[in-house]
């Protein structure tokens, strides 16, 4: 099973890709594709991508059962004693969907010391 994820590239790429592969949502393409035509695709969007970005992901005999290439990402695979994991930027905005975290006690642990203590 091979998985490719591209963001900003060209509506032609897209077509391309489209003639191995199935496109089950905008820019992710799935399917079951050999060695050969698999690293041929990857050149081909290596070459059309330009300042796009783009994630392959393909099946792999390993502990993780995967294994990944990425162009352009923010985040970056990286090897952790044989285990490949995604290293985030640190103070990208992507950090902040969140928001900041609040200072106090919650609604609900307001409302149980209401309810416990509030009846004497």
């Amino acid at each position: 099973m091979t998985i490719f994820v591209l963001t900003r590239c060209p509506i032609g790429l897209r077509g391309d890709l489209t003639r191995w592969l199935l496109e089950i949502a905008p820019g992710v393409f799935v399917g079951c594709i050999s060695a050969r035509v698999r690293e041929g695709i990857w050149g081909r969007v290596l070459a059309a991508v330009k300042e796009g970005r783009a994630i392959m992901v393909q099946a792999a005999q390993n502990e993780q059962h995967l294994k990944f290439s990425v162009h352009q990402a923010d985040w970056q695979p990286f090897d952790c004693d044989g285990a490949l994991l995604i290293k985030k930027p640190y103070g990208t905005e992507d950090s902040t969907l969140v928001g900041p975290v609040a200072k106090g006690w919650s609604n609900a642990s307001k409302y149980r010391k209401m309810k416990k203590f509030g009846n004497q």
